[in-house]
Order: C-alpha cells, then structure tokens, then sequence
C-alpha cells in the first residue's frame, strides 16, 4: 500500500532521471534504509523501479502526478474555446480511502455541487454492488464528482447512461477510439473493460437530491495489476497504440470534467430522453442475445431492444418485450 511517504519519494523520482539513496534519505527525512522500505511498497503497488550500483534508483515509466493547478488551468482553456464557463472546484489527493465515500461524507456538513475529487491512489475504491475497484498510482484515473438535482431518484434512473456518454464523448475527443458502452454503467473496448461508473445518491424521494458521480479508468495497468481484477480488462495506453502520444492525465480529467458538465446540465433540465438515441448507438450490445443477471439471482434472457427514456435495459422475447432496472448482461452463446 502507498504512504503518503511513498508519494513523497515517487514525486522526486518524477523526474525519470537516477536518484541516490543518500540524496532521497535527505529530501524527505527518511534513513536509508527506510527509503528502500517504502520504495519495495511502492513497486507492490504496481510501479516498476530501476535499481542500478552507484546511481541509484529511477522509475521505468515515471506518472505525471495530478496536478489540480494544471487541471485548473486547462478546464480554463476548455471553457474559452467552448465560449462557455466551467464553474468546477477541482481537487487532488495522493491517498484517500475512496473518493466517492468522502463526497458523501462531506454532503452531511456541506455543498458538494460542481466539487470535483481525484486521487492517485484509492484504498477503498469501490465498483457497483460492493465491488473493489482496483487502480494503480499513475496508471489509473479515479475520480467523483458532485452535482445537485432538483428532482428525485426518479428522474435519475438513467444518469449512470448519461454519464457514460459523455465519458465516451470525452475519450474520443482526445483520440481513443473504439470505446462501447455495456448496460448500465461500463466502458468497454473490444469487449475488455476500460472502465467504469458508480453513482450515489441521497435526498428525498421527490428531490432535490444530491448525487456522487464516482468514474475510474484503466490508463496504463501492468501485467500484474491485471491478474488481480476478475474480469478481463485492457487500458487506454492499449486502445491508444504504441505510436500514439504519452497519455496527459490531467488533460484527460480536465476535458472528462469538461463533458461531464455539459452533459450533466442537459439532463438536469431533460432527464435522460435526449441522450437514448446516442447511448443505444455506442451499446456494445445493441441488437445482441444476451443473458441478463437480475439482483435476485434470476436470470433472463432475450435480444437487447435498446434502453427507454428512464434507462431502463429493454429485452424482446419474440412480440414480447420487458425492461429492467437492474442487472448485468453477458452474450448469450447461440
């Protein structure tokens, strides 16, 4: 698990150049030996470390941190080019059980509308129904942000679609293609998962309610971070190729964050009607026979109408169609 001591010695090695041991013991306080202590977490944690006699230790592929003065600025960027305004505060920690549970904690003390929250490193990130959402340090991108509604759950059934869409929007706009969307709320490439999205809620039944949008992304995950997560997954480094450029995290979150809010805007005034046409055009599943997971452990199957204008997945049986609210779907084999 990373420290915040951990952080402390992976921002000096940023740099990607060699670092002794003395000049990093120094730096930050630590002794020798401790310094390689954390560093040995560090590389558990998924970063890989070059140890070299007499020069002493750099990383591989070294993470352009979150920065939320960059961020900041390129939402600014964003804003001018859009003719428009991005009233976001945004903010970066290097630790945090899960950025999604601190917005819920913070709603009970105050406004967390328009408050965006990354983190380099979750120790609790959490997926859809209790799941633990794995990321690495400089190769993920996890993040949740706020936004108020003055409706009720209701009105909300289809939000993590909405949210999905302008999640896509966002990627393909910095030239990661091929990106699906899979009901209700994954990102998929080639049917390999590249992310995903949790939305919590609390208000009242008839509003207004207050949302937490958590979003995490597979930016570059090692081989052995892979093995740890149960379902098969690819990166945005993969989808991007080996030519394309080094992948600018705080860009990325800045024009995610950028989409989001447009996006977000839109459905607190239409719900998810104007976004139906579009979400079913990126399902991955669109047309497909699938089986689909009820809560209850049932399970039904059918070809994927679409979804309707509250989100709900829509089956067809022959004549006969059905929605559901709730459950995950997998291809059928014919």
């Amino acid at each position: 698990m990373l420290t915040p001591l951990g952080f402390s010695l992976l921002r000096q090695l940023a740099d990607g150049e060699f670092h002794s041991g003395e000049d990093l013991a120094a730096k930050v306080g630590l002794t020798r030996a401790r310094v390689s202590q954390v560093l040995k977490e560090a590389e558990g944690a998924g970063l890989a470390l070059e140890r070299m006699k007499g020069r002493g230790y750099r990383l591989l592929e070294a993470p352009d941190f979150l920065d939320a003065k960059s961020i900041r600025g390129q939402l600014d960027a964003l804003a001018v080019a859009r003719a428009t305004t991005l009233p976001l505060a945004v903010e970066v920690v290097d630790q945090i059980e899960s950025t999604s549970s601190e917005l819920m904690r913070r709603m009970q003390r105050r406004d967390v509308h328009r408050v965006a929250l990354a983190a380099e490193w979750q120790t609790a990130g959490r997926g859809r129904r209790g799941r633990t959402w794995t990321a690495i340090a400089g190769g993920s991108l996890t993040f949740s942000l706020g936004w108020k509604f003055e409706q009720g759950a209701g009105f909300l059934a289809g939000l993590s679609l909405a949210v999905g869409v302008a999640v896509v929007r966002a990627l393909e706009a910095e030239g990661f293609k091929g990106i699906a969307l899979k009901w209700p709320n994954d990102l998929i490439h080639r049917h390999l998962k590249v992310g995903g999205i949790l939305i919590e809620l609390n208000g009242d039944a008839l509003g207004p309610t207050t949302t937490v949008i958590g979003v995490g992304l597979n930016v570059r995950l090692p081989p052995a971070a892979r093995k740890d997560i149960a379902v098969p997954v690819t990166d945005l480094a993969a989808i991007a190729g080996r030519k394309a450029l080094p992948i600018d995290r705080n860009r990325l979150l800045a024009c995610l964050l950028a989409e989001l809010a447009a996006v977000l805007d839109v459905y607190a005034k239409e719900g998810f009607a104007p976004f139906v046409v579009e979400w079913q055009h990126r399902h991955a599943y669109q047309g497909k026979s699938v089986k689909l997971l009820l809560p209850d452990g049932a399970t039904v199957t059918g070809k994927v109408a679409g979804v309707d204008a509250s989100g709900a997945l829509v089956l067809a049986d022959g004549p006969r169609r059905a929605r559901f609210l709730s459950g995950e779907i997998t291809m059928r084999r014919a």
